[in-house]
């Protein structure tokens, strides 16, 4: 086996999770109508610790499959990718893995790594979503997964974000020979703040270059981005990078597919807008049924 046989088995033992409750946290039965609803309203703030829960669960259900001796999975926490095969395969071959919850109103993950840290496509993407069993209550059941390359997402969000002059990708600085936990992989956005007779500076700045409006992680289409950051009004975005937000064609299916899925005589969309009004009356005649 190599490295692109091992990350191809995990990715289809991971896409095979669909529908299975994971032992790992259960949320009691509310036996009122106004704990049922002061439940639906914070149910969300799971999302964090069910984020990482799921992380430590799925490395746990992939070393249970025959790895030949080559190497085990293990969580890392700090670290890229969340999963990673440790052994003796090189590349080693990774997985970062993303939960969502969809009665959330978006997937609020964040994908800021450099596309140069995959040139060898070690690396994928499993978006997992979860819900509790019986909406409020319950264990969690994963609901659906999608498997990516990691290439094809930093792509994506390079592409959607990178629109010069108005907004700026920079990659990251080369620190390859620096200690492993000093080590920068991530790539940043900055949008421009100036006037107008400054945009138009800027503008003329990049139509003298070749290629100026195309992306490259090139170093010397990089020193040029970072001169415009330098002496131009630009400010970083703090909402740069978020999944749901970088057009990628088979992420974007995949949460369409979610959000249409039928949950408990619901789509979790019909649910999301449910306990986006969850009064009294809306749990009684809706959720208590369920119960």
């Amino acid at each position: 086996m190599d490295y692109i046989d091992i990350l191809k088995t995990a990715s289809e033992k991971i896409s095979h999770l669909k529908n299975r409750t994971l032992d790992i946290l259960e949320l009691s039965k509310p036996q009122t109508a106004q704990s049922a609803c002061q439940l639906a309203k914070v149910i969300s703030k799971l999302s964090p610790l069910l984020g990482n829960m799921i992380e430590y669960t799925v490395v746990d259900i992939l070393n249970e499959l025959n790895w030949n001796n080559l190497g085990q999975w293990i969580r890392q926490d700090p670290g890229f990718p969340d999963a990673t095969f440790k052994g003796v395969i090189f590349p080693e071959p990774g997985v970062e893995i993303k939960a969502w919850f969809p009665f959330s109103t978006e997937i609020t993950a964040r994908f800021k790594d450099t596309v140069s840290h995959f040139t060898n496509n070690q690396i994928n993407v499993a978006l997992i979503a979860w819900l509790p069993e019986f909406v409020i209550y319950g264990k969690p059941i994963i609901i659906d997964t999608m498997i990516c390359s990691a290439a094809s997402v930093a792509a994506a969000r390079d592409s959607h974000y990178h629109n010069p002059p108005h907004y700026l990708v920079l990659e990251p600085e080369d620190t390859s020979k620096r200690t492993s936990n000093l080590q920068q992989t991530n790539t940043n956005g900055y949008v421009f703040q100036g006037n107008n007779e400054e945009f138009m500076q800027v503008k003329a700045e990049i139509d003298s270059w070749e290629n100026g409006y195309q992306y490259s992680t090139q170093e010397n289409y990089q020193r040029k981005i970072k001169s415009l950051i330098g002496k131009y009004n630009y400010r970083l975005d703090t909402n740069f990078a978020k999944i749901d937000r970088i057009q990628h064609p088979d992420i974007e299916l995949f949460k369409t597919r979610v959000l249409n899925t039928v949950f408990k005589g619901k789509t979790i969309k019909a649910w999301t807008r449910t306990l986006a009004r969850a009064d009294e009356e809306t749990i009684i005649r809706e959720i208590l049924p369920l119960l």
